[in-house]
């Protein structure tokens, strides 16, 4: 029943926020136009495409199914781009209605003002996509020094890698994940930490792409350790779980795990667990009962949530991905408003915190206004952490 409600609150958002595009698109368009029946007709298919994509995919995937969830999924990038430019065009029409302002050749030719700002607009928004699309096939490297002032047994250093919401499936497959994992193994890290969304919620397209085969050429002496996101949730923990650990990937769920002697590892289940198990996670206060805090702590937790309370228990490196910080320009905003850090560094008292904005997409094979990241931890451990924090 919650899931019921949830998709037709976000279908019928879908279809008031196409048809209010529509209906300023159609009005722009002059009467008698041929353009008008192929607009009608053009319009619909693309909004249909990516609802029909992910309904064939469930049934039988095939190249069908992959064109229209590729075609798809760019039009929810250009959706958002359509809506922000008419509700832009709507409110300087609502200030020309009560403060007059548009030039005379606008007021004297308003139709064909209103084509040509059409024609514009499918131009700046194709433009903007092609761009966006190239920018998620290269990834940076971000860099970090962490200094974690505690004796970590004998190890003075740690070189990880830590990646988030790489989102493997239809959109993110088996080619492009080749080369991010060629990066990460260029690095030679000494562990690796997955926080979450490794998978884009359906793992047939994984399995018929084998790229669990890529996912055991991610090369670290200390292992590859992972966490949950609410995209496994979404398309089955158990499932995904299992897929992963047969694949060369060691989850940790709501779990602790000491490395090498030297330092915890704490792993939290994805903070939408209940929504799609009915079980709640482990309250993190029982997860640190047991840690002995002269070892460094760190912990994975997708969403990037009760930061303060993760410092007050003693945590010293959280690490989070799940907001793709907005993905989309200006959605960054929001995220921004919603999260305490929703990309990049910050420090909660003592506890360091990274969140990432990802190494893949979610929904558009679109990034605008922030690049697709992995990211290099080089964390210093006991007294030569002290000397570079005074220093």
């Amino acid at each position: 029943m919650a899931f019921l409600i949830f998709y037709t609150i976000v279908l019928s958002l879908y279809a008031l926020i196409n048809y209010y595009i529509f209906s300023r698109g159609l009005q722009a368009i002059p009467e008698g136009s041929a353009l008008r029946p192929w607009y009608i007709w053009l319009f619909w298919i693309l909004v249909s495409t990516y609802v029909a994509g992910r309904v064939l995919e469930n049934i039988y995937i095939s190249y069908a199914s992959d064109a229209l969830v590729w075609i798809g999924s760019f039009w929810l990038g250009a959706m958002l781009y359509f809506f922000l430019l008419v509700v832009l065009f709507d409110l300087l029409r609502l200030i020309n209605h009560y403060i007059p302002f548009f030039p005379e050749f606008v007021r004297a030719n308003y139709q064909q003002f209103r084509f040509y700002l059409l024609i514009g607009s499918v131009a700046l928004t194709g433009l903007l996509l092609a761009g966006g699309h190239i920018n998620t096939l290269y990834p940076k490297t971000t860099s970090l020094e962490i200094d974690i002032p505690k004796n970590a047994g004998n190890m003075k250093s740690l070189r990880a890698v830590m990646m988030s919401d790489i989102h493997l499936g239809t959109l993110i497959g088996n080619g492009h994940f080749e080369k991010i994992v060629e990066k990460v193994n260029v690095i030679q890290p000494e562990i690796i930490f997955l926080a979450g969304d490794i998978l884009d919620e359906d793992l047939e397209p994984v399995i018929r792409q084998n790229i669990g085969e890529t996912l055991r050429q991610l090369k670290a002496p200390l292992g590859v350790y992972a966490v949950m996101g609410n995209h496994e949730h979404i398309g089955g923990a158990s499932d995904a779980y299992e897929y992963l650990t047969n694949h060369g990937i060691r989850i940790v769920r709501d779990s602790v795990v000491k490395i090498n002697q030297s330092f915890y590892l704490v792993g939290r289940e994805d903070r939408d667990k209940p929504r799609f198990s009915g079980k709640e996670r482990l309250p993190l206060e029982v997860l640190m009962e047991g840690i002995d805090q002269d070892f460094p702590v760190i912990m994975m937790d997708h969403q990037p949530f009760y930061l303060e309370k993760a410092a007050d228990l003693g945590v010293d490196l959280m690490l989070s991905g799940h907001t793709h910080h907005g993905q989309l320009w200006p959605i960054n905003f929001i995220t921004r408003a919603i999260y305490t850090i929703s990309y990049g560094y910050g420090k909660i008292g003592n506890m360091h915190a990274y969140v990432s904005n990802g190494v893949g997409t979610w929904g558009p094979p679109v990034r605008v206004g922030n690049r697709p990241e992995i990211v290099e931890l080089k964390i210093r451990f006991g007294k030569g952490a002290e000397l570079a924090e005074s220093n």
